[in-house]
């Protein structure tokens, strides 16, 4: 089953998606939230060469597993996509996923400008690929290469 997964700020929205097994996870795309809440072509296109059979987005969370201050806006706003894109909805716990995007980007050798447009698709593979994980699909993922299958 292809996923397509949404890691949805303020600003920007990363984007992902799964191989079509359904097994590794792999960075997308950097869209501005605008676009994608507003089903643009770009991101429409991203729709039609993925042909996601459901949408994973991240679900803020505190590290006490409550949900966080900004959850009922992203929740709000990824049911709107959902919608839009008539996909079923699933969510995925995004705690540290940032965190663990800038690491692995300054183990590359990133500078935090250099970063900024790559943490948000970088860090929505890594929730989808716990997601794949947890759903089954993902046994002997290599997600240790989050730019492998970037487009």
């Amino acid at each position: 089953m292809r996923a397509l997964a949404l890691d949805i700020g303020e600003v920007r929205i990363g984007i992902a998606a799964s191989d079509a097994s359904g097994r590794i996870a792999s960075p997308v795309k950097v869209l501005p939230a605008a676009e994608v809440l507003g089903m643009s072509r770009t991101f429409r296109r991203i729709l039609e060469d993925y042909e996601p059979e459901v949408l994973v987005c991240g679900r803020p969370q505190t590290m006490g597993g409550e949900d966080g201050p900004q959850a009922e806006r992203i929740m709000a706003q990824a049911r709107q996509v959902a919608d839009a894109c008539d996909l079923p909805l699933e969510f995925a716990d995004e705690r540290l996923s940032s965190a663990e995007a800038k690491r692995i980007l300054r183990a590359q050798g990133l500078k935090e400008k250099q970063m900024r447009g790559k943490i948000d698709m970088i860090a929505a593979s890594l929730f989808l690929q716990a997601w794949l994980d947890s759903h089954g699909a993902g046994a002997a993922s290599d997600a240790s290469d989050p730019f492998s299958g970037a487009r």
